[in-house]
């Protein structure tokens, strides 16, 4: 079973992603690494002097390439990910989707200085820009978000407890 984790910039896909594999025994993927590794470059720098939508384009042959090559495993997808073309239906079509679900003032509160510097959306912005940027991105991908197979409303509870409800839900599949 191939398991997307979706969700904002900073809501925990890579983290959790870690965590999750270590307890499954499965492989995590981050579609912006196989994205770095196939381009030879940064995210930052392709998004720079490839603009969005190569990066887009990119991101999609990336998680088409971790699907046909992996039968189980967890794949960490860029926020914008699931936003672009029909990505949202690809991904729901070819594994468990779940949504995992932050409010901005809690990313925010995540973010650590690191975090926020690799995330080109996200540099040179106040903590107030930051937020009000924020917001506004996520209400306008919130639709796109709420196609998952599962959401997981991870701004209330601990890391452990998003742990265990994923798992619940890789369980029952």
């Amino acid at each position: 079973m191939v398991i997307f984790l979706i969700g904002y910039a900073g809501s925990g896909k890579s983290s959790m992603g870690k965590r999750l594999a270590r307890r499954l025994g499965l492989r995590l993927i981050d579609t912006d690494k196989v994205v770095e590794q196939n381009e030879g470059a940064s995210v930052a720098d392709i998004f720079y002097f490839g603009g969005e939508s190569y990066f887009r384009s990119a991101e999609r042959r990336a998680v088409e390439q971790v699907v046909t090559e992996n039968e189980e495993c967890i794949i960490a997808t860029g926020g914008g990910l699931p936003v672009w073309e029909d990505n949202m239906e690809w991904l729901n079509s070819h594994g468990v989707t779940i949504y995992l679900k932050r409010e901005a003032e809690s990313i925010l509160r995540r973010l650590s200085a690191y975090g926020r510097e690799k995330r080109p959306m996200f540099r040179g912005k106040s903590d107030e820009e930051l937020l009000a940027f924020m917001k506004q991105q996520m209400g306008e991908r919130e639709a796109f978000y709420c196609r998952a197979h599962h959401t997981v409303d991870c701004s209330a509870i601990s890391d452990d407890e998003v742990e265990n409800c994923v798992v619940k839900i890789i369980e029952t599949k």
